[in-house]
């Protein structure tokens, strides 16, 4: 049961660094949830101050991805909202003056240190076996020397001036209070040389200014929890509750799962990233299901989710900080329960692009009827290509060999076909009441099981091996289609006669 009651203000706060992948989804997912779940606001918020890292395209593929996965927010970039602009980038003046007040409050200074003086610094701090930090030369610098290489225009930096001693306790909503030793944080920069704020100090301000309520994050931020409370702490302000969510491991749960290694997966047809998994063919209800119980749960054996669902029944109370293997499998699996829950009408029109996408001409009627023949059988859109495109073709090419019944010869396959095509050739329609008591009847006189016509029929007029059921399928093909496609059997048939080679 969910205890939150009040409409909660939650942000979804992703940097256009690169591609938006599952971690990002299960983000925004769970701070949408809450937000639809409690009457509150959702809100998208482009971090954007890394100009080092910026992506171009990478705002508009995630704004895209979310789209896809039914995520809309309330206030954002475009849209609009009361503590507009969204992106960092076009707040870099209101970051600057809070900053300013950090420093007249004592609790920040300016560093004038050159990247080569504090790369000298690591070093030697390596070859010592020291931790790693800043030392703290410029928090010690009198104010006339700080107004002077102000005064000369020296490059600087703002620093956050983090106490020597003692700790901090900070409360997550996984993980209860977590405790930071001072000494262990670090002089952080806030703001860069070219003044844009770091996320430290312009995350914990946006939060501030736009009244968010919960900050739901990656774990990747643990790390600098104890900073984001000392600058929250050092305004005076009231912190959110904070939510750092669990890390995804690799399919084999050996490591933390990594951008680099998506390329691995691609070769297997999988992907973490959104705009993979559109064109893999995956539905955006399975990925939201699948995403949502890595590192949720509504019980110990409820699976199936929709959207609707989820708004219902998530709850923060019932989040997992362990880690959350990757499995794909499930991905499937849940991607097909989906689809299989689909009207038949909404699959249809999914599965057209798909096909127009192949080079398929789709009829829209053939479509709606084909559909259902296919529906139960489909992991992925994608597999509707294989499963039902020879419906979209006007001629099918079989391999000769598969058009060869089991433990029959050539000859004895190609003169089975002629005389299905003589039967079926005598019929007004084609379909299973006209045709299939004939066609077993015929088997019987060949001395045949019914099972080595079918298959030779199979063949010859879908493709493939594997079809949706045969007689529906010649009724949706068309009779004419169907002799001729069986007589293209007969003849590629004809030519494997003699030959001993199988």
């Amino acid at each position: 049961m969910n205890i939150l009651e009040k409409p909660v203000r939650v942000r979804f706060a992703p940097s256009p660094t690169g591609r938006t992948h599952i971690g990002s989804a299960r983000t925004a997912l769970y701070n949408y949830l809450i937000a639809r779940q409690t009457g509150g606001q959702f809100i998208l918020r482009i971090e954007d101050t890394d100009q080092k890292r910026y992506v171009s395209g990478a705002e508009q593929e995630l704004i895209e991805g979310l789209t896809w996965l039914g995520l809309d927010w309330d206030e954002g970039p475009e849209k609009g909202g009361p503590f507009a602009p969204y992106r960092q980038s076009e707040r870099k003046e209101i970051y600057l003056d809070y900053a300013l007040q950090l420093i007249e409050n004592g609790d920040a200074f300016y560093c004038f240190c050159t990247p080569e003086r504090l790369q000298h610094v690591r070093k030697e701090q390596l070859r010592n076996k020291e931790r790693v930090r800043y030392d703290g030369t410029c928090r010690r610098l009198p104010a006339n020397e700080v107004n002077e290489k102000i005064k000369n225009g020296d490059s600087r930096v703002i620093r956050f001036r983090m106490p020597l001693e003692g700790t901090i306790t900070v409360h997550d909503r996984l993980r209860g209070d977590i405790t930071f030793n001072n000494q262990n944080l670090d002089d952080y920069i806030l703001v860069k040389s070219d003044g844009l704020a770091l996320y430290h100090l312009a995350a914990m301000v946006d939060d501030h200014l736009m009244g968010v309520t919960h900050v739901i994050r990656s774990s990747e931020w643990l790390s600098t929890f104890g900073l984001h409370a000392h600058i929250i702490r050092s305004f005076g302000w009231v912190e959110p509750e904070w939510v750092h969510l669990s890390v995804f491991l690799k399919p084999s749960g050996k490591g933390k799962m990594s951008k680099r290694e998506s390329s691995l997966l691609m070769e297997d047809g999988y992907s973490i990233f959104i705009s993979d998994l559109v064109e893999l063919g995956y539905l955006p209800e399975a990925v939201v299901n699948w995403v949502a119980l890595m590192g949720w749960s509504y019980d110990d054996h409820t699976e199936f989710f929709s959207m609707e669902d989820l708004i219902e029944k998530f709850s923060l109370s019932r989040l997992n900080p362990a880690p959350a293997s990757i499995n794909f499998s499930k991905l499937d699996y849940f991607n097909g329960l989906h689809i299989r829950a689909l009207a038949v009408a909404e699959l249809a029109k999914r599965l057209k692009p798909v096909f127009n996408s192949a080079g398929y001409k789709v009829n829209d009627e053939l479509l709606l009827e084909v559909t259902p023949l296919i529906q139960e059988r489909l992991v992925v859109l994608e597999d509707a290509l294989d499963r039902a495109g020879f419906f979209f073709e006007d001629d099918v090419y079989p391999d000769p060999m598969d058009l060869v019944g089991k433990n029959m010869s050539p000859e004895e396959s190609a003169n089975a076909a002629k005389e299905a095509y003589r039967l079926l050739a005598n019929l007004k329609t084609i379909n299973q009441i006209t045709s299939e008591i004939p066609l077993r009847e015929l088997a019987e006189k060949l001395g045949i099981k019914a099972g080595q016509l079918f298959g030779i029929i199979r063949v010859a007029v879908t493709g493939q091996k594997v079809s949706p059921p045969l007689f529906e399928s010649m009724e949706l093909i068309s009779r004419d289609k169907v002799l001729t496609r069986i007589q293209n059997a007969i003849i590629l048939l004809e030519g494997l006669e003699g030959k001993t080679d199988f």
